[in-house]
């Protein structure tokens, strides 16, 4: 058996008030997660493109000041 697997069972066994309790901590935890990935990649460089092409679709009039 996986450990997803596993998980899934744990998960199924919780009643409402625990179920809700790991909604609400494994939303934080995975949106922890992708702010740490998204500080990553911008250290990293990786979303410089995506910058540009932003900055030029405004310049260039595809794309308006929200």
């Amino acid at each position: 058996m996986t450990t997803i697997q596993l998980l899934e069972r744990q998960v199924k066994k919780l009643d409402r008030t625990h179920l809700a309790a790991f909604r609400n901590w494994f939303h934080k935890y995975d949106s922890d997660a992708w702010d740490m990935q998204i500080e990553r990649d911008t250290h990293a460089g990786k979303l410089e493109k995506f910058a540009k092409q932003a900055i030029e679709a405004f310049h260039s009039g595809k794309a308006k000041e929200l």
